[in-house]
């Protein structure tokens, strides 16, 4: 640890003497912002004409030009879907110019510098396995229940895998839910979707960019080792009073934003509020409008709350003050009871340094999550997890190159009661603390891009350190064709509180990493108590044409170690029992396995077409020491094809459709039935006269295959303009069109197949003002 802080302490030194080199030359830096209400403008071209000097604005509209020689330039803005913008800027030496720039929307056709800008940003960003998306992006697919949402569009992404409509979870490049860490404006969010899987936690017209990584992401992100989804949400409207009221079969919403003090001209601080509330009713209007899918109707309900204060200064800097309050309740065939709650506030700070080409974050937050579950005949299980996380981190610009190191820490506690399926029961009541550090540097060298990072994460209560090395790097071969790598080493100590071979998995809790594991595994010491796993990503982008893009990647992830449940214990751990084989008496296994395939993605946008299709083959293996087998998530294809089309004199119809193929997923087969005497009494129990229970016999674990998925869903919408700034968007959509049945699992007990969605319509109406 002294030896990290130490070289983050002389990294610091060396770029000030590089600062000092560099002082006969200058710095323009600013932000860019929507002029109908303030909001930033994300990932737009600013660049100086005629000149190679150019970049493009963070999630916080920010950008920073740096190493200027002095003179007088052109400083042009363009983004997709707004009026260009260039005004006249005097650079001087050794000073730092900042300036603010407001865009108009336009309703004209999208020009070819705005394309040339977005091809300047693939050229000059390494984007290895991540996808940017926005509230636009979402909107382009057909949405259940009338309004855009964050799950239904992760389910097209490149390496995602969806596995059902009715308490399915999102698997990304193999890994599982608990590898994938998602933040909310820098917040810990423990369990982003709801208990139906069609929709999340977020409300779509909130969020203004989710970065979604798939797998090798640098030294900024860890805790995790499989995926990150990093959520920003907008300010709310600084300029008026607005909002939308949104009604369908499946829910209701309200969303009110706007000023609290205004600013007084462009260059004055102001501060704004945004606030959200979305409540579902599926379950009452589920037993008139569907009574034909499960004549009790779906039981499905949710409420979520979300608030957030913006406070801008002058320069641009700002602090944001925001809370949400999620909740999820499901009573399941009858047999399952499950509710899950969760809240949580922080606070987030941008700050631009008066005199210095940096940028400075800062983030705390707190967030506490908590599930019970009751079957019929089991016992009851429970997971809780709270705790806190803040960070610190710095950013440094010198003309393309960037240096971002910081420091991150986190606190929680986990309570978990759970019996496993021969009755033993399973407990934890854990503090843990971490702490990491991280620095990465992004340079470029003529057609090479280069990010490196490190990071080191200590895990308090395993006391294990964790280094990180990881790799980020692009070459431009041509204007048209790239390649690019990324690739690390990643750690967590959080496992979850079901196992991996699970089906269906309603019940989603938390567990801290346990200290008490095998000390051998497949006949070798076990050295450490983490979950660990290597990323290696390899692909390329290749520009078709000017609006058709193919990207292709392969990817690999080696998982060296997995921490998952044991249910084959039958002993308890004691000394009594230390004869017996460890993964017989352990609470948890160690297991392990890989992770690879390859994905494609093609992508048109232009005008009033949209097409996005992708192709991924995955494949996924577990070995637990004894067994090898493929996951209940293992699906070797998966196929999805979205289009949007808008028309009209007015453009104000919009049609748009998606058709998801995937190969069936791993089961384990039943070989046969018997009567399986509880002994309630133990050796005193009469089993001649003892009533007994339903016993399977199983086949080997996963080596069935289900039959393939495939549904076609539409939306048809048309928007109706009632004011200046204000409309009213009607949509029809429809949910599995060709009333495929598609399988979900097999109730053995009940001798019942159970099918996820059917052909489902629903219609909804919103307005915005």
């Amino acid at each position: 640890m002294k030896r990290v802080l130490l070289s983050m302490a002389l990294t610091i030194i060396g770029v000030m003497l590089v600062s000092s080199a560099m002082a006969q030359l200058g710095n323009v830096r600013g932000f860019v912002y929507e002029k109908d209400n303030g909001e930033p403008v994300i990932f737009c071209s600013v660049y100086l004409e005629g000149t190679t000097f150019g970049t493009a604005t963070d999630v916080n509209g920010y950008f920073n030009i740096s190493r200027i020689p002095p003179g007088t330039y052109t400083l042009t803005v363009s983004s997709i879907g707004y009026l260009e913008s260039s005004k006249e800027v005097l650079v001087k030496a050794d000073g730092i110019l900042d300036e603010r720039v407001y865009l108009e929307k336009s309703v004209q056709s999208i020009d070819e510098v705005v394309v040339s800008g977005e091809r300047q940003e693939m050229r000059t960003q390494i984007h290895t396995s991540i996808v940017k998306v926005t509230p636009k992006q979402m909107a382009k697919i057909p949405t259940i229940g009338s309004e855009p949402d964050l799950a239904q569009y992760l389910q097209v992404l490149p390496g995602v895998i969806f596995t059902g409509d009715q308490g399915g979870q999102l698997y990304i490049r193999g890994g599982a839910p608990i590898q994938n860490k998602v933040l909310l404006d820098g917040m810990i969010i423990y369990n982003p979707f709801h208990s139906i899987g069609l929709f999340s936690v977020f409300d779509s017209d909130v969020i203004r960019n989710a970065d979604i990584y798939t797998g090798g992401f640098g030294a900024q992100y860890g805790g995790r080792i499989s995926s990150i989804m990093d959520i920003t949400t907008r300010d709310g409207n600084k300029n008026r009073l607005s909002g939308k009221v949104s009604s369908s079969t499946f829910m209701s919403k309200v969303l009110v934003e706007g000023p609290l003090k205004k600013a007084r001209d462009e260059y004055d601080g102001s501060s704004s509020f945004i606030l959200s509330a979305k409540h579902s009713y599926l379950e009452q209007t589920s037993k008139y409008l569907y009574a034909y899918v499960d004549s009790a109707g779906l039981p499905f309900n949710f409420t979520d709350f979300y608030g957030k204060v913006s406070i801008n200064s002058r320069n641009g800097s700002k602090v944001n003050f925001f809370g949400f309050n999620y909740s999820d309740n499901v009573t399941y065939r009858g047999i399952t009871d499950i509710g899950w709650n969760s809240v949580g506030g922080g606070s987030n700070v941008v700050l631009v340094p008066g005199n210095y080409p940096a940028l400075i974050k800062a983030n705390i937050a707190y967030s506490s999550y908590t599930i019970n579950m009751v079957e019929a005949d089991q016992s009851p299980r429970q997971s809780s997890i709270n705790g806190f996380n803040v960070g610190l981190s710095f950013v440094y610009f010198f003309g393309k190159d960037e240096l971002d190191y910081g420091v991150e820490t986190l606190g929680f506690n986990t309570n978990f009661d759970y019996f496993n399926s021969v009755g033993r029961k399973i407990s934890q009541t854990q503090f843990t603390t971490e702490l990491a550090v991280y620095a990465k540097y992004k340079m470029t060298l003529g057609k090479l891009l280069l990010e490196p990072s490190f990071r080191l994460h200590y895990y308090a209560s395993l006391g294990e350190a964790s280094p990180e090395p990881r790799l980020g790097m692009k070459y431009n071969i041509s204007e048209t064709f790239r390649v690019k790598f990324s690739g690390g080493m990643y750690s967590q100590n959080l496992i979850a509180a079901n196992s991996d071979r699970d089906v269906v998995n309603l019940f989603y809790g938390f567990l801290s990493g346990p200290e008490n594991l095998q000390k051998e595994f497949d006949g070798k010491k076990v050295t450490s108590k983490l979950q660990k796993s290597n990323h290696a990503i390899l692909g390329f982008e290749f520009d078709l044409t000017n609006r058709l893009n193919l990207n292709v990647e392969g990817y690999i992830k080696d998982n060296v170690q997995l921490t998952n449940i044991n249910r084959n214990k039958l002993y308890d751990d004691t000394g009594e029992n230390q004869d017996k084989p460890e993964y017989l008496r352990k609470d948890f296994i160690i297991e392990t396995g890989q992770a690879y395939g390859i994905d494609f993605l093609l992508k048109y946008d232009y005008k009033r077409l949209y097409f996005w299709t992708v192709y991924s083959m995955g494949f996924v293996t577990r070995y637990d020491g004894i067994t090898s087998y493929p996951p209940h998530f293992d699906r070797r294809h998966n196929v999805n094809l979205v289009g949007a089309y808008t028309f009209g004199t007015d453009l104000d119809w919009e049609f748009s459709t998606r058709w998801n193929l995937g190969s069936g997923f791993p089961f384990t087969q039943t070989q046969g039935f018997y009567e399986k005497i509880p002994f309630h009494d133990g050796i005193n129990t009469d089993y001649t006269t003892a009533n007994g229970e339903l016993g399977i016999v199983y086949g080997p674990l996963n080596q069935g295959r289900l039959p393939y998925y495939h549904r076609l869903d539409v939306n048809l919408k048309k928007t109706f303009v009632v004011g200046e700034n204000s409309q009213i968007v009607a949509s029809f959509s429809i949910t599995n069109v060709y009333n495929r049945s598609n399988i979900f699992y097999f109730d053995r007990v009940r001798y019942e197949r159970v099918d996820q969605l059917p052909f489902m319509p629903t219609i909804g109406v919103n307005w915005s003002f």
